[in-house]
């Protein structure tokens, strides 16, 4: 009976898990429409659902906490549990990020039209499909997909630095809209950090299934 309590618990959490990547993602999502279309009503709703992920992130954690307090789990199931507890951590900041975009919006006044809203756009799918990934990976304890994502973040990476160069022309060009740009910029690199954090989640992955702590950036770069 004990094996199939933690069993039946062990699913449960992993359910919350896809929740909580689920809500990220369409943080993200709405964060980025936000700031295209300039919603700030939108910005608003991602900035109260923020505080939800905040508690499924906390509910998982204790959730989490009370088994491995209870059943006294071993090997495979204790690194599953530990796994559970740095993933939710992840996607919460994740979502922090999708938060940050969101405000971002609500701090600009008017648009700067040279922005590279486009690319910013799909930077944006990019780090979500990403994530989307990644957590689905976790749950089925995917080692291979878990090794493939990471591999994208050099090519948000490179986005990135396009995104930056464009803008750093936007600032030269018209020094008038520097601080707005700016804002632009940090919301690029908030999504730049997003793929960082799914490559986090892509180790615990790993941990999981092979018991193996293993780094899986591609790029000394860092650009935080």
């Amino acid at each position: 009976m004990p094996r199939e309590t933690m069993d039946r618990e062990i699913r449960e959490l992993k359910d919350e898990i896809l929740m909580l990547g689920s809500m990220v993602e369409k943080n993200i999502s709405d964060a980025m429409v936000s700031l295209k279309t300039r919603n700030v009503q939108l910005s608003l709703e991602v900035l109260q659902a923020d505080n939800n992920v905040n508690q499924k992130r906390f509910d998982i954690e204790s959730a989490a906490l009370l088994v491995i307090a209870t059943q006294q789990p071993m090997a495979h199931d204790l690194r599953l549990l530990a796994a559970i507890l740095e993933v939710a951590g992840e996607l919460e900041r994740i979502g922090d990020y999708a938060k940050g975009n969101a405000k971002i919006n609500t701090l600009l006044e008017y648009a700067v039209h040279e922005v590279p809203l486009l690319e910013l756009e799909a930077m944006s799918e990019a780090a979500a499909s990403m994530l989307h990934r990644a957590v689905i990976a976790f749950v089925k304890e995917d080692e291979k997909e878990a090794r493939d994502i990471p591999l994208e973040d050099d090519r948000v990476d490179e986005m990135y630095k396009s995104i930056y160069r464009k803008l750093v022309e936007c600032m030269i060009q018209k020094p008038q809209t520097i601080d707005h740009t700016n804002f632009y910029m940090w919301a690029a690199h908030n999504l730049e950090r997003t793929a960082d954090r799914v490559s986090n989640i892509c180790e615990r992955t790993i941990f999981v299934v092979t018991g193996e702590l293993t780094e899986l950036t591609h790029n000394d770069e860092d650009m935080s």
